[in-house]
C-alpha cells in the first residue's frame, strides 16, 4: 500500500489532524463485554467517535448497528474519518467451518481458501470489514488450547495455507463487497508457550525463531496481508508487544511490511504485568516505538501519548507512520469512497449454498486413522445401527472461536445425518450411559460411538493438563467393544488426544475434529463411504502426556534411539513408553489403497552459486491407486540435511499434492525445491539464510515415515 493511490490524501489529513485525533486512531474499543476480560466500552466508543478520537471498534455487528455507529463518526466527527470494524471470524461467520486444525488436515488449500471466501462474504454484509484471522502459530503443544485455531506443527503447511486463507478473505481488491482485510497472527511464536499454557513464556534461540516461527508469517506478509497482529507471549525474554527486534527489525525493515501491526486484546496494558513496563504511560511507550500501531482495548496509547511526544518519549515520525497505515488501510478498504453497508444486502442466515461448502470442507477435513477388517465404509442396506456416546446427539460440533452463528444455528447432529443416510435402518440410539450403550449395541449389526472434548475445552484460555479423554468415555468403549458386535469410533475434538489405553481395541477411528455446522452430514458422508477419506494428521498424536513434546521435525540427538537395538539403555527415549508417537505427522488412511514410487530427480546435483541465483531441482512422485475404489491421497516430499553447520531436523516438510484417483489409475506427482527448501536460517540475530554444499536426502511418501528416498548433492 506504500507509495499507493492514496498517500497525497493520507498527507493531506495527517497535516489536518491535532494530536489528539491522530492518537485516537490508534485506538480500538470493544462494543460489548462478549468477549475478553475487559468488558464493553460502549459509552466510550460513541462519545470517541464522535470526537473523532477513535480509529477501530471491535465485537459490533450487523449493517444497521454498524452504520449508526459510521454516522457518528463521519458525520459528526470534525474530519468525518471513518471507522474500521473488527470482529474474530476464525472459521466462519453465520457458517461455521471446520476448526483450523481440522482444515490443515485436509492438505489441501482451496479448503482454507474456499472457507475464507464464504466468511468473508458474511462478515462484509453485516457491516464488519477486518478479521482477526488466519491464526498461524506454529506448535508442538497439543496441551495448549489455541492448537485448534492454528494447522499444526508444521511450518511449511501452515505458510501454505495462510497464504490460502489471506487469499480468501481479501482477494484481489479489498474495496469489493464480499472482501474483507486478513490479520496474521500471532506476532510470533506463541505456539511454543512453556508447559502449553496461554499466555505464557516463549524461549527460542534466533534460528529456531527463522526456521519454525517465522515462515508462515513471512509468506503471509509477501502474500499481501493487511494486517499483523502481536502475541501475548515474552520471545526470549522480551514481550511480543513491546518487542522492537521482531515488530520493527524483522517485520517492517527486513520483510518491508507496510501494512498495520494491532495489539492483542489488553496487549499493550499486559507489559505492565509481564514487569517490562513500570506503569501505563511506559507501557505505550514501549509498544508505540518498537513498532506497534494500534491498541485493542487498553487505551495507553491514547491516554498518555500526548505527554509522551512532548516529552519527547515518542516520536512524532513514529505516530504520524502510526496513523498512515491506518488510514491507507482505511482507503484501501474503501471506507473513505463508501463507508456504509447495504442493509438490504447483509447476509443474515447460511445459504444452501454456504452449508454445502462446509459439508465438503468438512468431510474432506477428516482423517481415517484405523480401520481393520474393513468395518468402514457402514453399509447404508444395514437392517439396524446404534449410534451412541455423548456426541452422538450434540448440535453443537461447530468447535472454539465458531463465530455468532454458533449462537443461532446449531450443528447437524450426526444421530440425525445416520438416520438420513440409512433409512432403511434401525437406528437404535444411546448416549454417555454405558449400560445403555451396551443395549443398542447388542441390538444393532454395526454401532458408531462418537465420543471426544466439548468445544469449551479447546481454544484460548482452554489448557488441559492431560488430553485423555474425559471422563466415562474410555469405560464406554471398553463395554462396546466386550460386545464383541463391530463397531467405530468417532472423534470430535480441538485437539490430539491420548488414546493409547482404548486404540488396540478399537477396530475402526475416524477423526472428524469440530467439523462446524454441517458436522453430522459430513460424518455421515465418510462413515457411508459417499466421501472416500484422505484428510491427514498436520500434528503428532502422542502416546502419552509426558511424552510432550514430541513432533516429526524434531533435531537430530548424538544418542539416538534405534529399534534395532531396542536394549540399548544409553540413548534418548523413555524406559516405560514405547518409542515414536501414537499417529505420526502425515498418517491417514482410506478406503482404497495407493502405492508410491521411489522418488526421482531431474539432476542430480546442483551448486550453492546455482541455487542461489534461482535454479531449482525437480523430484518426481508416482502414486498408484492399488485398491479398488476412487480415492484420496497426499503424496508428501520431506528434506533433511545430515550434515550441516546446525543441527537440521531429522525431517522437514517442503511439498505436498493431494491427488484424486480411480482404481488402477497412476500418476506423477512433480515438487520444486530451491535454496529456500534445502537451505536454513542461522543464529544471526542480524538474518543469516545459507545453503550449505553435501547431502540431501529427500523422503517422498505418504506420512512423515516414508522410506522411499534419493540423494541430492549439493556443491
Amino acid at each position: 500500500m506504500l507509495g499507493g493511490p492514496y498517500e497525497d490524501k493520507v498527507k493531506d489529513l495527517l497535516d489536518r489532524m491535532t494530536i489528539e485525533e491522530k492518537l485516537g486512531q490508534l485506538q480500538q474499543l470493544t462494543w460489548t463485554g462478549d468477549t475478553g476480560p475487559g468488558g464493553g466500552q460502549t459509552e466510550e466508543v460513541e462519545r470517541a467517535a464522535r470526537a473523532g478520537l477513535l480509529g477501530s471498534v471491535l465485537n459490533l455487528h450487523g449493517a444497521a448497528h454498524t452504520n449508526t455507529l459510521q454516522r457518528m463518526a463521519v458525520e459528526e466527527s470534525r474530519l468525518g474519518i471513518p471507522l474500521l470494524f473488527g470482529f474474530d471470524v476464525i472459521h466462519g461467520f453465520w457458517t461455521t467451518f471446520p476448526i483450523p486444525l481440522a482444515q490443515a488436515s485436509s492438505f489441501d488449500p482451496a479448503v482454507v481458501e474456499r472457507d475464507a471466501e464464504v466468511s468473508a462474504r458474511e462478515t462484509r454484509s453485516n457491516g464488519v470489514r477486518w478479521t482477526f484471522s488466519p491464526m498461524m502459530d506454529v506448535t508442538h503443544e497439543p496441551r495448549w488450547g489455541r492448537i485448534a485455531e492454528s494447522c499444526g506443527e508444521d511450518p511449511y503447511l501452515n505458510a501454505v495455507l495462510a497464504v490460502a486463507k489471506v487469499r480468501g478473505y481479501q482477494g484481489d481488491d479489498l474495496t469489493a463487497d464480499d472482501k474483507v482485510a486478513a490479520c496474521a497472527k500471532h506476532f510470533v511464536a506463541y505456539g511454543g508457550a512453556e508447559g502449553g499454557r496461554d499466555y505464557n513464556t516463549v524461549d527460542v534461540s534466533e534460528q529456531r525463531l527463522r526456521n519454525l516461527y517465522l515462515p508462515p508469517f513471512r509468506a503471509a506478509v509477501d502474500a499481501g496481508v493487511a494486517t499483523v497482529m502481536a502475541a501475548f507471549n515474552t520471545v526470549s525474554g522480551v514481550p511480543a508487544h513491546g518487542n522492537p527486534h521482531t515488530m520493527t527489525g524483522i517485520l517492517k525493515e527486513e520483510w518491508g511490511f507496510d501494512g498495520v501491526v494491532v495489539s492483542d486484546y489488553t496487549g499493550v496494558e499486559e507489559l505492565i504485568a509481564h514487569g517490562y513496563a513500570e506503569d501505563g504511560a511506559d507501557a505505550a511507550r514501549l509498544a508505540l516505538m518498537a513498532g506497534l500501531d494500534m491498541e485493542m482495548v487498553s487505551t495507553n496509547i491514547a491516554a498518555h501519548g500526548k505527554r509522551l511526544l512532548a516529552d519527547g518519549r515518542i516520536t512524532e515520525d513514529r505516530l504520524d507512520d502510526a496513523v498512515a497505515r491506518i488510514l491507507r488501510l482505511k482507503f484501501a478498504l474503501g471506507l473513505f469512497d463508501d463507508p456504509y453497508t447495504d442493509e438490504s444486502a447483509a447476509v443474515d442466515v447460511p445459504t444452501p449454498q454456504a452449508r454445502e461448502a462446509a459439508r465438503q470442507t468438512a468431510a474432506r477435513s477428516m482423517v481415517l486413522m484405523k480401520n481393520d477388517g474393513g468395518v468402514l465404509p457402514l453399509d447404508a442396506g444395514a437392517g439396524s445401527i446404534a449410534v451412541v456416546g455423548p456426541f452422538a446427539d450434540h448440535t453443537d460440533l461447530h468447535g472454539t472461536w465458531a463465530g455468532p452463528g454458533c449462537r443461532r444455528f446449531p450443528t447437524v447432529s450426526i444421530l440425525d445425518a445416520v438416520r438420513a443416510a440409512a433409512p432403511a435402518a434401525k437406528v437404535v440410539h444411546a448416549g454417555a450411559d454405558v449400560a445403555q450403550a451396551v443395549a443398542a449395541a447388542e441390538s444393532a449389526e454395526v454401532t458408531v460411538v462418537v465420543i471426544g472434548e466439548e468445544p469449551e475445552l479447546s481454544g484460548e484460555a482452554a489448557v488441559r493438563s492431560d488430553i485423555s479423554l474425559p471422563d466415562g468415555q474410555e469405560e464406554l468403549i471398553a463395554a462396546v467393544a466386550a460386545t464383541g458386535k463391530p463397531f467405530a469410533v468417532v472423534l470430535v475434538n480441538g485437539r490430539p488426544l491420548t488414546i493409547g489405553n482404548w486404540l488396540d481395541s478399537v477396530p475402526a477411528l475416524l477423526e472428524a475434529w469440530h467439523p462446524g455446522i454441517e458436522a453430522g452430514n459430513a460424518v455421515a458422508d465418510v462413515l457411508f463411504g459417499a466421501v472416500n477419506p484422505g484428510g491427514k494428521l498436520p500434528v503428532t498424536f502422542p502416546r502419552a502426556v509426558g511424552q510432550i513434546p514430541v513432533y516429526y521435525n524434531r533435531e537430530s540427538t548424538g544418542r539416538p534411539y534405534d529399534p534395532a537395538h531396542d536394549d540399548e539403555k544409553y540413548v534418548s527415549k523413555y524406559l516405560d513408553l514405547a518409542d515414536g508417537p501414537q499417529f505420526a505427522f502425515g498418517h491417514g488412511l482410506s478406503y482404497t489403497t495407493f502405492a508410491t514410487g521411489e522418488p526421482q530427480l531431474d539432476r542430480q546435483s546442483v551448486t550453492v552459486d546455482e541455487l542461489e541465483h534461482g535454479e531449482c531441482v525437480e523430484v518426481r512422485v508416482d502414486v498408484t491407486n492399488t485398491g479398488e475404489l476412487t480415492g484420496d491421497e497426499v503424496v508428501q516430499l520431506y528434506v533433511h540435511d545430515p550434515v550441516a553447520s546446525i543441527a537440521q531436523p531429522v525431517r522437514r516438510l517442503r511439498g505436498f499434492r493431494r491427488v484424486t484417483l480411480e482404481p488402477g489409475q497412476t500418476t506423477q506427482v512433480r515438487f520444486t525445491l530451491g535454496a529456500e527448501d534445502l537451505g536454513f536460517w542461522t543464529n544471526d540475530q542480524a538474518g543469516h539464510f545459507t545453503v550449505e554444499p553435501g547431502r540431501i536426502d529427500l523422503y517422498a511418501g505418504t506420512s512423515s515415515l516414508a522410506e522411499a528416498r534419493c540423494t541430492l548433492t549439493v556443491g
